[in-house]
């Protein structure tokens, strides 16, 4: 880790229990909404729970949008957590509404072909090869509570899947500086702790 981490606060996600997490794992972190504020930091958390329309109407009211796309363009490291990480995909479709996301990685977000939904609890994960965010965590369960994801992640990335009922999605993307889960890793005890700690040690 090489220097400060900025959580955006954008009126959607965990903030209290992501700020928890991530400040346990070592960051030296700030919670805010101040895009200056957040610029002059070195690494961004773009937390989410809720409808994907929800999130990406308060992203692009609070200049999160922009934000996002000047510090990918930058090759500055990012982090996406749940919903954060399903807006950085080209779009979702959720009760029907088709938004338009973040287009950072290719393909839509989805309902899963599952009969219980939500998928919420604990879960195992197929880590992908290569992986910096799961080293050491091969074996571990994480948190997860969605009915949504990705189906596919991009070809050029390590991408991570997991299965409820038969239906495999994402649960992870490293894709340069750019790290998203749909799990909770802030929810997720022990392991979550440590894969924070390796996404820190990994700038």
């Amino acid at each position: 880790m090489s220097g400060r981490v900025g959580l955006l606060d954008y009126g959607s996600g965990n903030l209290h229990s992501a700020a928890r997490a991530f400040a346990g794992a070592g960051a030296d972190l700030v919670v805010t909404a101040d895009l200056a504020e957040l610029r002059r930091c070195d690494a961004l958390v773009v937390p989410g729970v809720g409808a994907f329309a929800a999130c990406m109407a308060g992203l692009t009211a609070a200049g999160g949008v922009e934000l996002i796309a000047e510090w990918v363009e930058a090759g500055r490291p990012l982090f996406g957590i749940c919903v954060g990480h399903q807006v950085l995909f080209e779009g979702g479709t959720e009760h029907g509404v088709d938004t338009a996301g973040l287009g950072l990685y290719p393909g839509r977000v989805v309902q899963l072909d599952a009969r219980r939904l939500p998928h919420m609890g604990w879960n195992t994960v197929d880590v992908g090869e290569g992986s910096r965010l799961f080293a050491g965590l091969e074996r571990e369960r994480f948190y997860f509570v969605h009915s949504y994801a990705a189906l596919h992640g991009p070809d050029d990335a390590v991408v991570t899947t997991a299965t409820h009922e038969g239906a495999t999605f994402v649960a992870a993307v490293e894709r340069g500086p750019v790290s998203s889960t749909q799990f909770h890793p802030e929810k997720s005890g022990a392991a979550g702790a440590a894969l924070i700690a390796n996404w820190l040690r990994s700038w």
